[in-house]
């Protein structure tokens, strides 16, 4: 166990740049794709050059590290930790679950009303309606810790982040870049979440 412990501030930071170089590096590779005008999930639509690989390294081993990272944080909570902190953290690894979803349902782009395209879409709801809650349950729980602050400023902002990027955005600004904002928002905490959880014990 302390083995694995040694690696839990990489896990993060491993999903982080899974996902992030895979949307720019096969965003890059197809012809045609704007960064800024595209979906992400167009590159692993069905029919789309190299969609198998960039769903497996987009969509889920980033998620499913995700999971982990939040299973790892769950293990961090102390037993006198409120209730909404062990909900939280298990909506977080729902989130995590959902979001490799997304590579296993992968959108139809022929057809966005297809059962493929809405099963995509419902993956993508979960994982945002899992995380907000989830981060934000975590977070204001963590608040009644000492010790804790950092990580639960952590959990609310990326929370509130991934919220306004999915929901609130869209209507002043093209849909896919409001996308990229959530997608960054969780990349963050993801990469930041074991490595604020680990130095919780010396603030």
């Amino acid at each position: 166990m302390k083995t694995l412990q040694r690696f839990d501030p990489l896990l993060g930071a491993l999903a982080a740049v899974l996902f992030l170089a895979s949307v720019l590096g096969f965003g890059a590779l197809l012809p045609g794709y704007l960064p800024l005008g595209h979906p992400v999930a167009l590159l692993g639509a069905t029919g789309v050059p190299h969609a198998v690989a960039f769903d497996l390294l987009g969509f889920v081993l980033p998620g499913l590290l995700a999971a982990v990272v939040a299973v790892r944080l769950l293990a961090r909570v102390p037993v006198t930790a409120p209730w909404t902190m062990r909900v939280g953290g298990q909506m977080l690894v729902l989130s995590g679950l959902a979001f490799a979803a997304m590579g296993v349902l992968p959108l139809d782009p022929t057809d966005i009303q297809s059962p493929a395209s809405q099963f995509h879409a419902s993956a993508w709801m979960v994982w945002v309606i899992a995380f907000v809650p989830g981060a934000l349950m975590a977070g204001f729980g963590a608040r009644r810790l000492p010790g804790w602050g950092r990580l639960a400023a952590l959990h609310v902002s990326a929370g509130l982040a991934v919220l306004v990027g999915a929901f609130v955005l869209q209507a002043v600004i093209p849909a896919p870049v409001a996308q990229r904002v959530a997608f960054v928002a969780w990349a963050v905490w993801l990469a930041a979440a074991l490595p604020v959880a680990s130095k919780v014990r010396h603030d």
